[in-house]
């Protein structure tokens, strides 16, 4: 049942982030597209042309981040748990796991905390608060601390006898 629930976290993870990935890569090239045909046809432009894609581009970019770090795509040092035994290598898994999602769950808070200031900066022609570009660092770092939370506890679960599942199936924890 716990895996059946840790695999649909993951898999609404990776919908969501795949979701706002394509959305966003397709409305920034329709907008810069659709601008410089303008400019060079018709001698004029979209003025909010240019901010648009720079208020979606933080979200391109942090759903990115959250998938490579599910993926296991983020650089990790490893050296020194293949160094370790395999009990100690659980051990350590485990609690890297548990320190990045304390840090994750802190910048989630940090982040949160600003939400109300940056509120009031609005961008110069549609006026979007710029808590609208918090908020996907904010649900950034909230996906990537569950999903290190889910990796501490697969790390957790993983048997030391078995080499392949510290080894292969548990990501080293990345800093």
């Amino acid at each position: 049942m716990e895996s059946v629930q840790r695999n649909r976290l993951e898999s609404t993870i990776v919908a969501v982030c795949s979701v706002v990935m394509w959305v966003t890569t397709v409305v920034i090239f329709v907008i810069l597209t659709a601008n410089t045909v303008l400019r060079y046809v018709g001698g004029t432009g979209l003025q909010w042309a240019n901010e648009l894609p720079e208020l979606l581009f933080p979200w391109l970019v942090m759903a990115g981040v959250v998938l490579a770090a599910e993926k296991g795509g983020h650089i990790a040092t490893v050296f020194l748990m293949e160094a370790l035994p395999k009990a100690a290598q659980r051990i350590v898994a485990t609690i890297g796991w548990l320190i990045v999602a304390a840090l994750y769950g802190t910048l989630t808070k940090a982040t949160y905390g600003m939400l109300e200031i940056v509120h009031d900066e609005k961008s110069p022609i549609l006026q979007v608060p710029g808590s609208v570009t918090y908020a996907c660092v904010l649900g950034g770092m909230a996906m990537l601390a569950m999903l290190a939370l889910q990796s501490a506890w697969r790390a957790w679960l993983a048997q030391p006898a078995d080499a392949s599942a510290i080894g292969a199936e548990v990501q080293a924890p990345h800093w």
